[in-house]
């Protein structure tokens, strides 16, 4: 869930309602079956974070926040387990063709007055790729992090973004 508004007009409300659905609820999952998947022997955590939880973008405080804190939290926890048979990962997706994004793009054509094509030519150039990602290549990373061979990977905040975190 993501929420815009210029960081002086975030309502208390709009704060709480991201950090309980970013964050709160998925501290709330991990607490509940990390032991369990421990006690199994076996477990993979994939949090879903954003690009927005490893960089800021404008009036979107609360979600950037929310998202920073995934990714800390996810960090955290993966210290305490390290040497448990679970892993515990971030997949930070940019703008991806969803249902989000394409209430952004018309948020974003109705605040500036831009046509939704321009809106979203506008998210797409924030890629090097020059394009939004693909549902299927974030479920591909997810796929791959819950994967044993992925055992070694612990701990990390992986973009699924052509590149965008890099600008």
């Amino acid at each position: 869930t993501a929420e815009s508004a210029p960081f002086d007009r975030t309502t208390d409300a709009l704060w709480d309602r991201m950090l309980a659905v970013n964050v709160t609820g998925a501290f709330a999952l991990c607490r509940a079956l990390i032991p369990k998947m421990i006690a199994r022997g076996f477990g993979r955590v994939v949090n879903v974070a954003s690009t927005a939880g490893l960089a800021g973008c404008a009036y979107s405080t609360a979600y950037c926040a929310s998202k920073h804190a995934m990714v800390g939290m996810t960090r955290a926890i993966a210290l305490e387990i390290a040497r448990t048979p679970v892993t515990i990962n971030c997949v930070c997706p940019g703008w991806a063709n969803t249902r989000m994004a394409d209430e952004a793009i018309a948020r974003i054509a109705e605040k500036t007055g831009r046509g939704e094509d321009a809106a979203r030519r506008a998210l797409e150039a924030m890629s090097p790729q020059g394009r939004m990602v693909e549902p299927e290549e974030v479920a591909l990373v997810v796929a791959m992090l819950c994967s044993d061979e992925a055992r070694s990977i612990h701990g990390q905040a992986i973009p699924v973004d052509g590149g965008q975190v890099m600008r």
